[in-house]
């Protein structure tokens, strides 16, 4: 497989700059429910991830692994793209897929999704690690499909569960302040549900948000210094400034609850975590059937993890005098 870190070449951004205004007249390839080639060394999978951290590599292997077990694609292109959190980058990469006429494309994660969406209406577009649909895409009383050339699986684990853990093990913490990334749509929805949730709580709730990893670490001793403890959503930029942040946070000894295992494996104490993994397999294996003419993605309702799980991190509860459940399992690479 193709190395994430990938830097795009000069052949792929003329392609990207010839193919800028092609997205297709019509969306009736991508919904009807055709087969692609049989010769599997013709199909050509693109694949646009917006950063390279844990768990979007995760994602991102999943559905390759599974893609290739369902349909023997040993043979196939595998076009991998880290796009290095730009959202215009996700752009000229998803140009170049339409203009390399690619079979499908991955979106991993909200701005790769936006872009994908953008470049084409008639190439079937799936996302994964993207949390919520509707505010991703703009779509007003969504439903639970997507429509058009797109559908996919989320990354959303119970956000009323997670705020349960503020209880569960900071007990005596009463002033909770949520650090995220302000550019992350399906971040400020999540900020927005918490906050409702830790509100019914009986507890204040302050936002600390920042625009890109450079105020990462200012806005962190911020909200480090007026809160008991912090709460990160499932946040691309936050999951790629987990360091700093918990330089931060080990100075002021400042709790974290997570939104995801790769947040809490850097700064956090403890999550309501899903498998970055087999969320990527479920992806491969809805690929699949669009592939093999199984589904018509316009009627493929999103998919979401069945099974979170409660982790922590050991390291740092050990740090802060932490006590876990025994229905807690620790993060294994602490």
């Amino acid at each position: 497989m193709k190395t994430f870190s990938r830097i795009i070449t000069g052949s792929l951004l003329a392609l990207a700059m010839a193919g800028c205004t092609v997205g297709g007249s019509s969306a009736s390839a991508a919904n009807s429910a055709s087969a692609v080639s049989t010769d599997t060394s013709k199909i050509m999978i693109g694949i646009v991830q917006l950063v390279q951290h844990p768990a979007l590599d995760s994602a991102t292997k999943g559905f390759v692994d599974e893609l290739k077990a369902e349909m023997d694609l040993t043979d196939a292109n595998f076009d991998i793209q880290n796009a290095s959190g730009d959202s215009a980058t996700c752009s000229t990469i998803a140009n170049a897929f339409v203009s390399e006429k690619a079979d499908l494309i991955l979106a991993n994660a909200t701005a790769a999704l936006q872009a994908a969406k953008n470049a084409t209406t008639s190439i079937p577009v799936l996302g994964t690690s993207v949390t919520e649909y509707g505010t991703a895409l703009g779509i007003s009383n969504f439903n639970g499909t997507a429509g058009g050339n797109v559908s996919g699986t989320s990354d959303l684990a119970p956000l009323d569960q997670q705020v349960d853990m503020f209880t569960e093990l900071l007990p005596n913490a009463k002033n909770i302040g949520i650090l995220y990334c302000s550019g992350e749509p399906n971040s400020v929805y999540q900020v927005q549900k918490v906050t409702e949730y830790l509100k019914a709580k009986g507890l204040n709730v302050t936002a600390y948000p920042f625009t890109d990893t450079n105020d990462v670490a200012q806005v962190a001793q911020s909200a480090a210094a007026s809160s008991d403890a912090l709460y990160i959503p499932t946040d691309n930029t936050a999951a790629s400034a987990t360091e700093t942040i918990y330089n931060v946070t080990s100075k002021t000894k400042t709790p974290i609850i997570a939104g995801e295992e790769g947040i809490c494996s850097g700064c956090g104490i403890a999550t309501l975590s899903i498998d970055y993994y087999e969320l990527g397999k479920t992806t491969g294996a809805m690929a699949a059937k669009i592939l093999k003419g199984e589904e018509d993605i316009s009627k493929m309702e999103i998919e979401y993890y069945k099974n979170p799980k409660k982790e922590y991190n050991a390291k740092i509860c050990k740090e802060l005098g932490i006590e876990v459940p025994s229905d807690y399992t620790a993060i294994a690479s602490n």
